[in-house]
Formats: structure tokens, sequence, C-alpha cells
């Protein structure tokens, strides 16, 4: 209890001593101007304009493989980082840089589709920037043809013969 009393009286004569000093008295103009400085700059993304952000592979055939690059510029104010690249599903891969890329400056995203599912299939990459909006989606498509002997079979109804 005794402990207690004596830890109370001490954060309140901390408390009310340190309360005497005019902060304002203490901010030094030169870290002003650094934090306005600094805070400006903050304001500066990076964008990223690509040529297309859709791509038709067009008529493929089943497993097979194809790949696509797309082409990107940095449109904003300040380097532009890709973080992450993920794919809808497992047989689409996304490969692209890891480094910086300056305003002004272009760069590449390749995608590789292994030509799996049938029929008209369409699939995106989702990329993490450190643009204002945060993310960014590119999308495939192709019409894929099955394999000969994996057609399905038509479904016969008791009026077909």
């Amino acid at each position: 209890m005794k402990k207690s009393v004596l830890i109370v009286a001490i954060l309140s004569v901390f408390a009310f001593s340190s309360c005497k000093d005019n902060a304002a008295d203490k901010v030094n103009e030169e870290n002003v101007a650094t934090a306005e400085a600094r805070d400006a700059e903050s304001g500066k993304f990076p964008a990223i304009t690509f040529e297309e952000s859709l791509f038709d592979f067009g008529t493929i055939d089943q497993g097979t493989a194809v790949e696509h690059v797309f082409k990107f510029k940095n449109t904003g104010e300040a380097p532009l980082m890709i973080v992450n690249a993920k794919s809808s599903c497992g047989c689409t891969i996304p490969e692209y840089t890891k480094e910086p890329i300056a305003p002004g400056d272009s760069g590449e995203l390749l995608v590789k589709f292994n030509g799996s599912g049938q029929n008209q299939v369409s699939k995106t990459v989702t990329l993490t920037t450190n643009t204002k909006a945060g993310t960014e989606t590119l999308t495939i498509k192709a019409f894929v043809t099955p394999k000969a002997g994996g057609a399905v079979a038509p479904i016969k109804t008791p009026t077909s013969k």
C-alpha cells in the first residue's frame, strides 16, 4: 500500500512539473522546415500505366503453354515497386522485376499460362504495388480446345437416337 501511494505521489509531481514548460518554445524551426519538406514528398506516388490490361491468346489447344509480356510505364512521381504478383490459379505464373522503376521508366511483366481448362477461360493477375491504389489487375483469356479423345460426350435424351 505504501509503495502504491509513493508511486502515485511521484507521478503526480512529475506530471505537474513537466507541464510548466511551454512546448512551443522548444520547437526548432529547422526541424519544422524539414518536416514540411518530408510531408510534401510523402504525397508523391508512383503510377503504373499498362499498354494493355487484357490479353486474348485466341484459340489454343489444351495443354499448350503460352506466354505474354505486359509492358508498362511508371507515370508517377516516385519510384514504382511491385511487391507481389499473384494469379487467380496455379495454371498462370507471373514473373516481374523486384527492382524499383524510376518515374518515366518502363518495365515488363511476363505472364505464363499452361493451357489448362476447356472452352473460354479467363485468368487474372493481381499486382501489389506502392501506387496510391495499392493493387492493379491484369487479365488473360483464351479459348481452349480440348485434346482429341478428351471431348465430352453429348448428353443423350430419351428422344434422341
